[in-house]
Order: structure tokens, then sequence, then C-alpha cells
């Protein structure tokens, strides 16, 4: 237990960064691999293949998110769990995770399989782009439960003290899509084909690799028949805290739709244009933030179990402090360098133009990010899924999509990139007030009957018990 153990007794500035970095370059190399995977297809397949792949990423993302909400919720019930030495509970929880990643993958996988054509369709897969599209995401599918696997693992390892590992487990795929593309694609010309082997078989890789972490590697937490029994009231606290994962993909597909949409009407093929650099941009300016936030999650449902309060408050400010400061230094460049980084992604002296003031305008609130996504993360690692999911949905589907649709009515395109910025301004605020006014609910003093509970694990574990 000594990799957990830590959480509770290390330096929280020391801890913090042992967590963030190794989260922030597996987010940052995984951020480069998309944007490379892509490079090859738009070079070696053609318009077609990009196309193919915006269709099904967001689909294969979609069914793969329920891994990532599996592994979210029932970390935050681990570290709790570790935190609170009921060791008895994290091993079942893992257990259950585990039977619930694998049962509703291959649940979907199947109904993917059944309706692909209708699939494609709904995600705008027609035409010249239905075909292609079709026939990449008839072997991504294969590849899903791997990739549901490897999201949720990823974070259970995070939860154990194990943040190298969860980082070489983002890497892996990354580094054998990259080698694989080249190969499958060009030299074997296999077209869109090859990508989506390379990119399945980069999956396979990345379950393949956590796998071996709970088998052989330094995990704890080891698969067992006994624990994988479902017991309910665990499923039923995984599902609850990780339903604000699934409900932040579902907001943020309904703001695709709404974005796209009004983009192409108040600005045309130019407006969906710039929105592809603005995208690529915040895939960048955003992995410090997240990774720091990531890191934060198991040091405070570990110390929260633990019911060292002073602690979670501690790193609560350290994690803030940190990632304000990371997005200061980025808002400063981004304003001093935006249209050089316009230049970085097209050589179109209009779209140049058009793009430079954008990227000033939307990230005019880069700063105040960090306020909304770590104090969501605080409500979801302490276990209160209807704060973080209120959080969570807050940007997205209080402020930002009915800025989208209101915005422009008045001010045009203009309105579309103004509403970004107020609804960053908006969630940070509202997260600030939330937080500020629920903090004398939690436990000031540890738990009587925490302590009875903690002295009878040991008691259970000592040579009296065992000679009984």
């Amino acid at each position: 237990m000594k990799s957990t153990e830590k959480f509770g007794t290390a330096p929280l500035g020391k801890l913090l960064a042992e967590q963030a970095i190794p989260a922030s370059v597996g987010i940052l190399t995984m951020s480069i691999y998309a944007i490379i995977d892509t490079i090859y297809v738009g070079q070696f397949v053609g318009p077609e293949g990009i196309g193919a792949i915006t269709v099904v990423l967001p689909i294969t993302f979609l069914i793969s998110s329920i891994g990532m909400a599996i592994g979210v919720g029932g970390s935050s019930v681990l570290s709790r769990a570790l935190g609170n030495n009921k060791l008895k509970k994290a091993f079942k929880t893992f257990g259950n995770q585990v039977l619930m990643t694998l049962v509703l993958a291959i649940f979907f996988v199947v109904l993917g399989s059944l309706f692909i054509d209708e699939i494609i369709h709904a995600f705008g897969g027609m035409g010249d782009v239905e075909a292609p599209a079709i026939e990449y995401f008839g072997i991504v599918l294969l590849g899903v439960p791997f990739l549901a696997w490897a999201m949720m693992s990823i974070n259970v390892i995070r939860a154990e003290g194990h943040p190298r590992v969860a980082m070489y487990a983002m890497i892996v795929p990354a580094i054998i899509n990259l080698i694989l593309d080249p190969i499958f694609i060009i030299a074997l010309d296999m077209g869109i084909k090859g990508a989506a082997w390379a990119t399945t078989i980069s999956y396979i890789g990345s379950a393949a690799f956590t796998l071996r972490h709970f088998v052989y590697g330094k995990s704890v937490l080891k698969i067992s028949f006994d624990n994988c029994k479902p017991s309910f009231p665990i499923i039923k606290e995984i599902a609850s805290l990780g339903s604000v994962t699934l409900a932040r993909q579902g907001v943020i597909s309904v703001l695709a739709v709404v974005l796209n949409n009004s983009l192409f009407f108040y600005g045309g093929e130019q407006g969906l244009s710039v929105y592809g650099i603005i995208n690529r941009v915040l895939m960048f300016a955003n992995f410090p933030v997240l990774g720091i936030t990531q890191g934060f999650v198991p040091i405070v449902g570990y110390n929260f179990g633990a019911r060292l309060k002073e602690r979670v408050q501690q790193i609560l400010k350290i994690s803030i402090g940190w990632a304000s400061g990371i997005s200061v230094l980025l808002f400063i460049l981004l304003m001093i360098f935006a249209s050089s980084i316009s230049e970085l992604f097209t050589s179109d002296l209009e779209l140049i133009r058009e793009t430079t003031p954008v990227i000033r305008t939307v990230f005019l609130a880069t700063p105040l990010l960090a306020v909304s996504l770590i104090i969501s993360a605080y409500f979801q690692a302490i276990g209160k899924a209807g704060p973080a999911l209120f959080l969570a949905l807050t940007k997205q589907g209080i402020f930002l999509i009915p800025l989208v649709l209101l915005l422009p009515l008045y001010f045009g395109l203009n309105g579309i990139w103004m509403a970004f910025p107020i609804a960053d301004f908006g969630a940070a605020a509202v997260s600030f007030v939330y937080y500020k006014m629920s903090r004398n609910k939690y436990p000031t003093k540890i738990d009587p009957e925490i302590i009875i509970d903690q002295e009878l694990d040991k008691f259970k574990t000592s040579e009296i018990y065992r000679n009984e």
C-alpha cells in the first residue's frame, strides 16, 4: 500500500507534480498523435479520408467514454476506500469496474455493428464520405472494447498512485499508431483500411499494457472472479459518479452539432475552417490544466477518505494556483503570437487574417479555466455526483450552447466567438460561488466510525486473527 499511503503524508506540491506531469505528458502525446494521424490520412488517402475520421471518431469516443466514465467514477470510490483503509471495498470496486466495462463495451459494439449505416448517417457520414466512413468504422469498432478497457484502467492506475504507468499507457497507442500508419497506409497501400487497422491495433496495445500492470505489475488490485461478482451498491456509486463524465461528453456532442450548424449559417465554410484551427489550439492550450486536474483527483479522494480536511483544502489551493499560473502564461503567449499560431495551420492569407483576432477573443478568459475544471473535479473526487455533474455541464450546457444560439442574432459570426469567453467566465463564477457555499457541509474531524473500521481492518490482517 506504499504507493497510496504517500497521498496522506507526502508534501502536497511534490505529490501534485508527480501526478500531474505524467498526466500532462500523456495528454500532450495523444494530442500530437491525433494531428499527425490526420496529416497522414489527408496526404495519402485524401479529403474523404479526413471526412471519414471526422465522422467516426466522435462515435468511437462516445462508446469508449463508457470505460472512461467507469474509470473516473470507480477511481473516486477507490481513492476514498484506500484512504479510509477499506481494502475489501477497493478490491470489490475494481472487480465491478472490470465487469461493467467489458459488459457495456461489448454490448454497444454489437449494437454498433448491427446499425453501422444508420449511425454513420446520423453523425453526418453522407455523400463521398459515407463509404470510407463505414469502412473505417467497421474496423475501428473491433478495437473499441480494448479502448474502453484502457481508458478505465488508466484512471484506476492513477488512483493507485502509479502516474507514470498511466502516462505510458497513453503514450503506447500513440507510438504504435505512428509506426503503423506509414506502413499500412503508404507501404502496403491499404488506404483508409490501413488507418483503421493501425488505430485498432494501437487500442489493443494500450489495453494489453494496462492488463500487464494488473497481472504482473506493482498493482495491489488484482483481477479475481470473486471481486467481479456484481455488487449493486458499488455499481450504483460508480454509475452515479461516472455519469458526470458521460453527461459531459453528451453535452459536448450537442455543442458540436449546434456550433457546426451556426458557424456554417453565419460564416460559411470559412467559419468552419476558422473553428477547425481554434479547436486544434484548444487541444494544446488546455493540456497542462487538464493534466493538473487529473493529477489532483486521486490525491483529494484519498485525503477526503482519510478525513484529512486540511490537506484537501491545501491541495485544492495549490492546484488552482498552479493551473491558474500556467493559464496566465498561455494567455499571454496566445495574445502575443495569435498571428504566428494561425500561420502554423494554413498559408491562406484570408484565413490567417480572420483567425488571428478570433484566437484573441476565444481565449480571452483562459486564466479562469482552472477554477471551473478543478472545482468540478473536486466534487467528483469526494463522491458528490450531483454538484460535480452540475458544474461539469455549466460551461457547455448552461452558458455556451444558449449563447451560441443567441448572440449571433445581434452580433453575427462575432457573437459565436464572444460566447466562448463569456461561458468561461460564467462557469468559473458559478463554480467558485458553489464551492464557497458548500465548504461547511464536509466533516472537519475524524469520524469515530472510521477509526473503528480502520482498527477492525488492521485486526483482520494481524497474526492473532489469522491464528484464530
